[in-house]
């Protein structure tokens, strides 16, 4: 048993960031540090990150916090990691170099590949098995990828040469000077490779994608002592004991814990995940059927919708088109104006998600006029995120035959007061933000602190859950079914718009 005065360190790797946060007993943040790095977009659809950049971005915020808190590394009672997830990753299993950029789950450079794998009449057997969608999202197709396409790739992997690890798994093998080669469960089940029914590596599907098994990681659960931090990051050897993948780590930090419960996360992409208890339920409506986590021997699944281009349509709109200098600045401008003036935004920029799954749709502005502002431009970026999030929400409600009274919510972008209002508006339900919005870490910390005692239950983590703001429906109902129905009319209408790889 640990003492109290020691910490939980979790480590957030995100699409833009390396984050690293101490929390204490009562779980409140003690210090946090992050470090941006790069994207890369080499071609059009494709995104990619450095893992070596991921990796020290991360190592380096380790020792920031600590730095930060002014604790020795021998306070920290355990480290989780939650991670972006389906970005991918293959490295060289005897040096420890990657073989290629991480190639990111925004990437779209399999999309007709994976249109193939449909008109071969594989969707039902690939959802069946994994409870997902064939799609370019996910990492299987990643991997085959690189090891067609990297020179010496494929007879490396052939001969046992080769890792491939979503970033938990990469974080993991740094973090233990390349002893452990292991992924958990969340993060397994979204490589379109892994049977969530028998909970292990699928050879069918293996087979189908042409990749080895030796390259896999071995699949654990999301709460257990993995193995401790070595090499020369930190002078202590500190238990790795909590791995989930990020929105798997935010449903567990916003403790939805019962089943029925839910929870978006507004961060690059926009991801809301239910709780659906010990048995998945099979989606009818485009969604996802996934694993939620694994404590001990249970494990508990989730539906889930994932919005592809959510804060980072507010982003395309602050650093590509120029609009405003700040995020923050978003929230100014949508208030300065009374309405959207019929201004609506599909920001299908790398294709739509649940429970479109276009591949081929791509973002549009309707409804401009002489007399639109750039104040309209970014209410309707702000607006079409929650809009997004809405058609995922009564997709899951037609999934569960339930109707969703409460929405938890948290990320970046549910600072944004107006965006949250504009939520609880369509959804006519209750938005609730928690004190502390940062919890895909917290999730990470809470399953590391229960593998070794730090928590003693989950009940006494639902205890520590506290309300920072709500927001209740207030839009009259005429003018929200106007409202949808425009955005409906455009999403229609920016579907299947790219026919070719290069349209001119």
């Amino acid at each position: 048993m640990t003492q109290i005065n020691d910490y939980i360190l979790a480590l957030d790797q995100g699409t833009t960031s390396s984050r690293a946060i101490l929390f204490d007993k009562k779980g409140q943040a003690v210090a946090k540090a992050h470090k941006n790095f790069k994207q890369y977009f080499p071609k059009s659809g494709w995104v990619e990150h450095d893992p070596v950049e991921i990796w020290t971005s991360q190592a380096s915020v380790i020792l920031e916090v600590i730095t930060l808190a002014e604790i020795r590394p021998s306070q920290i009672a355990a480290l989780g990691i939650t991670n972006q997830r389906e970005t991918t990753i293959l490295w060289d299993r005897n040096t420890g170099k990657p073989l290629y950029p991480a190639i990111v789950w925004q990437d779209r450079r399999n999309s007709g590949y994976c249109n193939e794998l449909k008109k071969q009449g594989l969707s039902e057997k690939i959802n069946e098995k994994t409870g997902l969608v064939i799609d370019a999202y996910f990492s299987a197709t990643k991997i085959k990828w690189i090891l067609d396409k990297v020179d010496g790739a494929r007879v490396k992997a052939e001969k046992g040469d080769i890792c491939f690890g979503t970033v938990d798994s990469w974080l993991i093998w740094k973090l233990s000077n390349g002893k452990e080669h292991i992924t958990d469960i969340t993060n397994a089940s979204r490589t379109m490779l892994f049977n969530i029914h028998e909970k292990r590596w699928d050879d069918e599907l293996l087979e189908l994608f042409d990749i080895p098994k030796s390259i896999l990681p071995q699949v654990k659960s999301s709460s257990e002592i993995y193995c401790e931090t070595a090499g020369d990051i930190l002078s202590a050897k500190i238990p790795v004991a909590g791995i989930a993948g990020d929105q798997q780590a935010a449903l567990f930090g916003q403790l939805c814990v019962q089943q029925g419960m839910a929870k978006t996360t507004y961060g690059t992409g926009c991801f809301l995940v239910m709780n659906t208890g010990d048995k998945p339920v099979k989606s009818e409506n485009q969604l996802l059927t996934t694993v939620a986590w694994q404590i001990g021997d249970e494990v508990q699944y989730a539906l889930e919708g994932s919005v592809f281009v959510g804060g980072s349509a507010i982003q395309w709109l602050r650093d590509e088109v120029g609009l405003f200098g700040h995020s923050s600045e978003s929230e100014d401008l949508a208030t300065s104006i009374p309405d959207n003036d019929g201004v609506y935004f599909v920001p299908a920029l790398t294709g739509l998600g649940a429970p479109y799954w276009d591949q081929e749709a791509r973002g549009t502005f309707f409804g401009l006029t002489r007399g639109t502002t750039k104040a309209h431009l970014v209410r309707a970026g702000l607006e079409a995120i929650a809009f997004q999030v809405y058609d995922v929400l009564k997709a899951m409600e037609r999934d569960s035959n339930e109707r969703t009274l409460e929405l938890r919510v948290d990320g970046g972008a549910s600072r944004n007061n107006f965006l949250m209002q504009f939520q609880a508006d369509l959804i006519r339900g209750a938005i609730r933000k928690p004190k502390y919005t940062e919890t895909t870490a917290l999730g990470a910390a809470y399953l590391a602190g229960l593998a070794i005692g730090y928590w003693d239950s989950i009940e006494e983590l639902e205890g520590l859950w506290g309300e920072g703001a709500a927001f209740y429906p207030q839009m009259d109902q005429k003018i929200r079914e106007k409202k949808l129905h425009y955005w409906h009319k455009a999403v229609e209408r920016s579907r299947e718009w790219i026919e070719e790889d290069n349209p001119l």
